[in-house]
């Protein structure tokens, strides 16, 4: 994509803050050319947002029902999935997904409670709580 053709419709996303993005520039060069985004990127990502509280009003249920512990509340609600909170605290995939027992989840060391509390940048103490 030519620089000239970086789209700039502008995104409520964005917040009001503009993107990098790879273009070729007027020298034929790629470069990084600012974008305020465009209306089809807007529409992804509220519908990936809307799926991600979506996935959270579910596992409130489960939590309040004995199902799943906090941490698929809070896993939710940071926009990450097993695979990436897995990723993030450093930690293989079945072990995260084991620690979403509530059984599990309320045996946890204070060292993995802080490390998750970490990647989901809240205080340890919170992890038990969801509102």
């Amino acid at each position: 994509m030519d620089a000239t053709d970086v789209p700039q419709e502008g995104s409520a996303t964005y917040g009001g803050q503009l993107k990098a993005v790879y273009a070729r520039t007027h020298d034929g060069r790629l470069g990084l050319v600012q974008s305020r985004g465009w209306e089809v990127e807007e529409t992804v990502t509220l519908q990936a947002v809307r799926a991600f509280e979506e996935l959270t009003a579910a596992a409130i249920e489960r939590v309040r029902a004995g199902q799943s512990s906090p941490l698929e509340v809070h896993m939710y609600r940071a926009r990450m999935d097993i695979s990436l909170l897995a990723q993030a605290s450093g930690l293989w995939r079945w072990r995260v997904r084991r620690h979403l027992r509530p059984t599990v989840f309320a045996r946890l060391s204070k060292a993995l409670r802080a490390r998750y509390a970490e990647v989901l940048g809240i205080e340890p103490e919170q992890l038990d709580v969801i509102n």
